[in-house]
């Protein structure tokens, strides 16, 4: 007696069909739809465009960022200082970064994603508003750095600063951060 409703593929057939399984599944796996966690290598320059380059002048916070990055101050640190001086905050509050450069000491995510996102949540708890008001403008603010930066750039440091490459590419990153995330702060001040 036959089931029905079941289908029946003969052995050779189905093992004949595995290597088409799974190089679909390798081709589904590399589209950035639906998959959120896969992440297409954005180009990482050196120099920064004409178009940064005026949003770099513009912008406070990316202007200072060259006092301190590579100047003593891992990414994290120099983000984080910038952010405290511009939100007018003690400087020694720096060491609240200090464990988050070199992409946490361990070339993981990069300290100048994490610096902007520790700005945007000091500058969202200075937010005269209920905290749970302040705490979700402070997650919208997030969501919309994390989807800038990986617009621009991997998250780690291991994949930023590759062997070969130069520091330029972390100094241009620091200061398109420092820009970004100075927007961020003025519409959570705003």
């Amino acid at each position: 007696m036959k089931n029905k409703g079941r289908l029946e593929i003969p052995r050779r057939a189905f093992v004949s069909c595995i290597p088409g399984i799974l190089l679909g599944a390798g081709l589904l796996s590399k589209s950035a739809y639906p998959f959120g966690d896969i992440q297409e290598k954005p180009v990482l320059k050196e120099e920064l465009t004409q178009e940064e380059l005026k949003w770099v002048e513009q912008s406070s916070m990316a202007k200072d960022l060259s006092n301190y990055f590579g100047e003593g101050y891992s990414c994290a640190e120099s983000l984080f200082m910038v952010s405290l001086r511009f939100l007018k905050k003690p400087e020694e509050l720096v060491w609240v970064a200090a464990g988050f450069g070199g992409g946490m000491y361990n070339k993981d995510l990069c300290g100048f994603l994490t610096a902007g996102i520790m700005a945007i949540g000091l500058s969202s708890g200075m937010l005269n508003k209920e905290r749970s008001e302040a705490k979700d403008h402070c997650g919208m603010q997030v969501k919309e750095y994390w989807k800038w930066w990986r617009s621009v750039s991997p998250l780690r440091c291991a994949d930023i600063r590759t062997e070969g490459t130069s520091s330029s590419v972390c100094r241009r990153l620091g200061q398109i951060a420092a820009a970004k995330t100075e927007d961020l702060i003025k519409t959570v001040k705003g």
